[in-house]
């Protein structure tokens, strides 16, 4: 064949679009310009993101940093057409990890990667993303979008957070502090927020299920719609509490649930036990653990029952900080106490005469 008979080829014919992306940086430049603030104006440009880390006021910062995802809730975000969710998500997820160690969020940048960029679903996402570092109070100051044919099929997408936020040099939560005999405080959850959606899926599946159907347990609802409610963000609650010395360790309620969580901000010796009667086992929660169906234990270890943040506090203090987190709008519990753990003891014990399941 002749040279000149062969036709030039381009990325685009790869499938990846330079022009798109382009594109989209654009569109999106003012929604991360809605969450400048101190330290950040915000202009997406350069190869590098720059935050003013003295213009925070910290007198001796230490930064604090945290990963994660929003795993396989992206399907159904896919399977329902609805992304604008999955955004504030993958916020909450760095965040709420940033302030269980007494630390402000200061900025955040994602990674969005894709077979083929479908402009639409891609700014959905990063305006939840947008809204989610409002919500944070932190700047969304870059990101990278990546087409990958060769990884993703169809409309596939994946995301990952990053984000970093600053606490005093002395004042960062490590649990530390905490004694024998203090009040563990639960701040309710907005449902499963981003963790256990693996076996979500299979039970879904296993039942015949499909996510546009109406959710039996939330009248007027899709099962997607319930399913894809939003992860809470607790910092504009919580942080000010942090800063008066108030509460002493904080528990994200992540991926390994109740039992798994609460125990790494616990000093050595120290467990506690929570009163499952408590709190309210909310819809969502107890339609998985019937649809199963899923033992107690289970659902404590994988799910967050409801319960998105722990607080541990001195009982002098309980009551200051729950009327302080109610008069913010948050839904907040008694939910245990701390206590003395030794040898084999489980360091997370559940009772209540009203929830002997999660014994």
């Amino acid at each position: 064949m002749r040279k000149d008979a062969i036709s030039s080829q381009t990325y685009k014919d790869a499938g990846v679009d330079i022009a798109a992306g382009n594109a989209l940086v654009k569109a999106i430049k003012p929604l991360a310009r809605s969450t400048a603030r101190h330290g950040a104006d915000v202009d997406l440009c350069g190869f590098g993101a720059m935050f003013d880390l003295a213009a925070t006021g910290y007198d001796d910062p230490i930064l604090v940093a945290a990963a994660d995802g929003v795993g396989t809730k992206l399907q159904i975000a896919t399977a329902t057409s609805c992304h604008y969710g999955v955004g504030i998500d993958l916020v909450a997820m760095c965040v709420n990890d940033l302030l269980a160690q007494g630390a402000e969020p200061l900025f955040f940048l994602d990674y969005y990667a894709c077979a083929r960029l479908e402009a639409e679903v891609a700014e959905e996402v990063i305006a939840g993303i947008a809204e989610g570092c409002r919500l944070a109070g932190c700047s969304l100051i870059g990101g990278e979008t990546a087409e990958m044919p060769g990884m993703y099929t169809k409309e596939d997408y994946d995301l990952a957070g990053f984000s970093v936020g600053v606490a005093e040099r002395g004042k960062i939560l490590i649990g530390s502090t905490v004694t024998e005999g203090d009040l563990v405080l639960g701040l309710a959850s907005s449902g499963l927020h981003a963790n256990g959606f693996s076996l979500v899926h299979k039970l879904v599946a296993e039942n015949g299920l499909s996510y546009d159907e109406p959710a039996s347990f939330r009248p007027g609802e899709t099962l997607g719609k319930a399913l894809l409610a939003p992860t809470l963000i607790y910092v504009k609650s919580c942080l000010p509490l942090v800063h008066k010395g108030l509460i002493k360790a904080m528990a994200h309620i992540t991926g390994g649930g109740l039992t798994e969580n609460i125990p790494r901000v616990l000093p050595n010796g120290l467990g506690v036990h929570l009163d499952t009667g408590t709190w309210p086992f909310t819809d969502i929660f107890a339609w998985l653990m019937a649809l199963g169906p899923v033992s107690g234990k289970e659902m404590a270890r994988t799910f967050n029952c409801g319960i998105g943040m722990v607080a541990i506090v001195a009982v002098d203090h309980a009551d200051e900080v729950k009327e302080s987190l109610h008069a913010d709008g948050e839904t907040v519990w008694t939910i245990g106490e701390v206590v003395a753990c030794k040898g084999n003891t489980p360091r997370v014990r559940l009772a209540g005469a009203e929830r002997v399941w999660l014994s």
